[in-house]
């Protein structure tokens, strides 16, 4: 029995209007039936944009008609976070203050996958400044797991994860300064690529001000879908150049190879829960199947590096959004601020620069890691799975969060591109796990991953489960 068009990947989607197989109209309005269907239960989509995503496949079925050239995600409905700036759409954060910041143009990202031709259907939910582990905020509420309506759909990014989880969109736009495309990735049981540092073009045009160091050496945008081939699609679309981003580097996406074998480092600590060791082990072994060189061991010092997003992040993000916090009315979003803020504490100057000085010794020890183990597999979550709403449940309850999702923590520490792979269920959840590489190498992490997508069944798109 064919998929409905709804299910189908970007890719496919792509090719099968350029054929003329179906029509961007048909596709899209599938796609919007899908999400007037799934997202009352989850919350995922907290703006529809039904009659622009109409308009804008009638423009696309047009332009093929007329023979023009078309990009190559002609047609293909997508998402939007609600905290990247889209042309006459409020750029809200999910925070009540900034619910009428209308952006004027494009940010980057989205510029470039709407260049590409890809029809933005929807904007998803995120936390309030992109902040928590847990999508929820006071503005537009709590977006749910569609697994388990008690489990986290993850975050930042958890409104893009379940979105496509169900299959509201067949490519989602999502950012990550903590694990806020992996993790939600992770959660709902779908891919998400946090690329290097400088990969994909970045800018608010509607910041009322810069980014803070930390955000510039640490957060990335990136693409998460349902296939690696869409991963590696919509990372080619958005790692398109753009002046308004210092920090970008025209770096290739497909770089000499690697000679054969390439060597992987499998990170497993004893306290893990037996099925994440085993979900590790199983894709260590089809990695090994496939010839690459697998070896049980961490990469250098992975404790300390997660330390340090705290140290760095805490010291600019802390003192920029600390103050903002008592007039923005999200009781969820204080209750998390206050007790990691308990927790971590903030850095002054001396511990701000020291860390900035450790990382650097880190990421060097990293890099010789590196030269022998291009590629790290680690786990997404010290925990199969983690309650909605632990980030309001007390210091003890944010100290159990932090442990859990360290393994996110540690890459934006050191720039490195990581991918959420997932790797099938385990009592009614999706399971999976990261694969690191070095700096620019995107490429090594998508070929892993497609390997072991081969080897393992896709779990989405599903239905809402509760």
């Amino acid at each position: 029995m064919a998929k409905p068009l709804w299910a189908l990947d970007a890719t496919e989607t792509a090719r099968l209007i350029r054929k003329k197989q179906t029509s961007a109209t048909e596709v899209v309005e599938a796609h919007l039936a899908r999400l007037d269907a799934m997202n009352p239960k989850l919350n995922a989509v907290v703006r529809a944009l039904h009659d622009d995503a109409r308009a804008e496949a009638a423009a696309a079925d047009e332009a093929i008609e007329y023979g023009d050239k078309l990009g190559p995600l002609h047609g293909v409905p997508i998402t939007t976070k609600i905290n990247v700036d889209q042309t006459g759409l409020p750029t809200d954060n999910g925070v009540k203050m900034l619910k009428d910041l209308i952006a004027k143009e494009d940010s980057p990202q989205v510029a470039n996958l709407r260049a590409a031709g890809a029809i933005v259907i929807g904007r998803t939910n995120s936390p309030a400044f992109a902040m928590r582990a847990t999508t929820d905020n006071a503005l537009h509420g709590l977006t749910r797991n569609p697994w388990n309506e008690d489990v986290t759909c993850g975050g930042s990014s958890g409104g893009a994860g379940a979105s496509l989880a169900v299959g509201i969109g067949a490519l989602a736009q999502g950012n990550d300064i903590g694990g806020s495309i992996r993790w939600p990735a992770y959660c709902n049981g779908v891919i998400g690529l946090r690329p290097s540092i400088g990969r994909v073009p970045a800018h608010n045009p509607s910041a009322a001000a810069p980014r803070a160091f930390a955000a510039q050496i640490m957060s990335v945008n990136g693409p998460m879908a349902r296939s690696m081939r869409d991963i590696r699609l919509g990372l080619a679309v958005m790692s398109e150049g753009d002046p308004r981003d210092p920090m970008w580097v025209p770096a290739p996406l497909n770089p000499p190879p690697f000679n054969a074998p390439v060597g992987v480092a499998v990170a497993i600590h004893d306290s893990l829960h037996p099925e994440i060791k085993a979900t590790l082990r199983r894709a260590a072994s089809h990695l090994q199947d496939a010839g690459y060189d697998v070896e049980e061991i961490s990469p250098p010092d992975l404790e300390r590096v997660a330390d340090l997003w705290s140290d760095i992040g805490l010291a600019e993000i802390g003192p920029l959004l600390r103050p903002l916090i008592a007039t923005i009315g999200d009781e969820g979003m204080t209750r998390f601020m206050e007790d990691l803020w308990a927790l971590k504490g903030s850095a002054d100057l001396a511990k701000y620069q020291a860390a900035l000085r450790a990382r650097e010794v880190l990421l060097i020890k990293w890099q010789i890691f590196l030269d022998t183990h291009p590629l790290i597999l680690m786990p997404s979550c010290g925990e199969l799975s983690i309650p909605v709403g632990l980030d309001t449940q007390g210091p003890e309850a944010v100290n159990r969060l932090l442990e859990a999702i360290r393994y996110q923590f540690a890459i934006p520490v050191l720039g490195l591109p990581s991918l959420a792979v997932p790797m099938g269920t385990h009592d009614g959840l999706p399971m999976g796990i990261q694969i690191v590489s070095r700096r620019f190498r995107e490429d090594l992490c998508i070929a892993a991953g497609e390997l072991i997508e081969a080897r393992e069944p896709p779990v989405c798109p599903i239905d809402v489960k509760w």
